[in-house]
């Protein structure tokens, strides 16, 4: 009975198992904030590009296929960028995809300062996906991984605020700055290289996952990161006489070796784990949200500033709508982020889901100035709260080695939608104007509601390993 009592205490200690009971501290502050800075500059290049677009339409003469297109080569980007970041975080770690990706494209949207013509902007534009969309879902991965089970809902929808802070830069950037002057838009593009300086203090002061790392058979490490985790929480860390192998307890959680368990976990790693036993109906649900959120979110938020214009709205006004419409993302966030813990992951979604779809029935009849405003906020609030829980969830699916890479490829279908909708905005205004358009956005978003019925509840559950 001693050797079964300690195989179990051996494996209670596991750095995975640590993480999960841990008290809130400074360092998940460190991580969720860190991580979240980028989050708000990633935001606030996607925000950017809309009140760009609507400048150059005026001051390029900008037909709408080519407007279109400014909006949706970046999407390209995000969709191959998503797809190939996740697979790069499950070999190469979180932190290190997170800071490239940053550096990418940063580096991308302040060059963009630098050029004045449409094929110039175009190729920039593809870059800048590139890196954005592998950000994206490496970022939400890795702060559901340091996060303790009790509350890690709660803080990838935090997270995932972090978005509407952005959001808001960018549209008090498209108020002030891009219509003061006619190279406004070129002042824009250079506060977006911020995120090429914010690389280097990512790639330096923040630490690697430690379910990472205990998946790929570095326990030593994975250890020493969990045991700063602890000091910071004032918990005691497992003492040295019980561990060996630097720090890590006697039965580790993943078998290194090349056969056995090894092995399997190998195997399981790739796409084609993602539509394996037990996993493929959560990957076909997740895709299948993913796409239709997608779709609804960038048609209608990339093409609202100019769809007020061509409404008859000056581009400041147009401009000062976006930026109030804008404003309730952060209270739909704050709401989802208590209610995930409370209602749990699935309910959550499909009510603000549901919500998303009323207000973009309403806002695409609306008429009155007042009913513009009121159902642009009722949108922004409930179809950004909806984001919050999809992230939420979406790590929650798979298991520590592929989970970046379900994650990111999620989000490299919900690109393809991305990409299409801009390019289907002009179409469908031409055929039945405002109101058919947003009608089909309220359709994506009631599609979207029925998908995640199938998608388990993993509230207050640890993570796979």
């Amino acid at each position: 009975m001693a050797g079964v009592t300690d195989t179990a205490a051996a494996r209670s200690a596991r750095p995975s198992d640590r993480l999960d009971t841990l008290p809130f501290s400074r360092a998940h502050l460190r991580v969720l904030t860190g991580s979240g800075i980028g989050w708000a500059l990633d935001a606030m290049d996607v925000g950017l590009i809309s009140f760009v677009i609507a400048a150059l339409t005026v001051q390029w003469s900008l037909l709408p296929h080519e407007a279109s297109w400014i909006a949706s080569v970046g999407f390209i980007g995000m969709a191959i960028g998503a797809s190939v970041g996740g697979l790069l975080a499950d070999r190469l770690g979180r932190r290190q995809v997170f800071a490239i990706t940053l550096l990418v494209y940063g580096v991308a949207t302040g060059a963009s300062a630098l050029f004045g013509s449409v094929a110039a902007l175009l190729v920039l534009r593809f870059f800048v996906g590139l890196g954005l969309g592998s950000e994206l879902p490496v970022a939400s991965t890795y702060v559901s991984e340091f996060a303790p089970a009790r509350i890690r809902g709660r803080l990838v929808v935090i997270l995932e605020a972090f978005w509407a802070v952005g959001w808001t830069a960018a549209a008090l950037i498209g108020y002030l700055v891009i219509p003061a002057s006619d190279d406004g838009w070129r002042w824009a593009f250079a506060i977006g290289a911020i995120p090429a300086v914010y690389a280097l203090i990512v790639r330096w002061g923040l630490p690697e996952s430690a379910r990472f790392l205990e998946s790929r058979g570095r326990l030593g490490e994975a250890d020493a990161v969990v045991r700063r985790f602890e000091a910071s929480a004032g918990r005691p860390s497992p003492a040295a006489a019980t561990v060996r192998d630097g720090g890590l307890p006697v039965a580790p959680a993943v078998d290194a070796a090349p056969g056995g368990a090894g092995r399997a976990r190998g195997a399981m790693r790739g796409v084609a784990a993602l539509w394996g036993p037990g996993v493929r109906l959560r990957t076909a649900s997740l895709w299948v949200v993913w796409f239709c959120v997608n779709f609804s979110y960038y048609g209608a938020f990339i093409w609202i500033p100019s769809l007020l214009v061509a409404a008859g709205y000056d581009l400041v006004r147009s401009f000062g709508f976006t930026l109030i419409i804008t404003l309730a993302q952060l209270p739909g966030y704050a709401v989802a982020a208590w209610l995930i813990e409370v209602w749990g992951r699935r309910a959550t979604l499909v009510v603000f889901l549901a919500g998303s779809a009323v207000s973009a029935y309403f806002f695409g009849t609306a008429i009155a100035q007042w009913q513009v405003i009121a159902a642009g906020m009722a949108l922004s609030f409930f179809n950004l709260g909806a984001w919050g829980a999809l992230y939420a969830v979406t790590p929650e699916v798979y298991p520590t080695p592929v989970r970046a890479t379900g994650a990111g490829w999620a989000a490299a279908v919900g690109r393809l939608a991305s990409i299409v909708a801009p390019l289907l905005v002009p179409v469908m205004l031409v055929w039945g104007g405002t109101p058919l358009l947003f009608a089909v956005f309220a359709g994506f978003f009631v599609l979207a509601a029925v998908a995640v019925l199938p998608l388990g509840d993993r509230t207050g559950a640890a993570l796979d390993a």
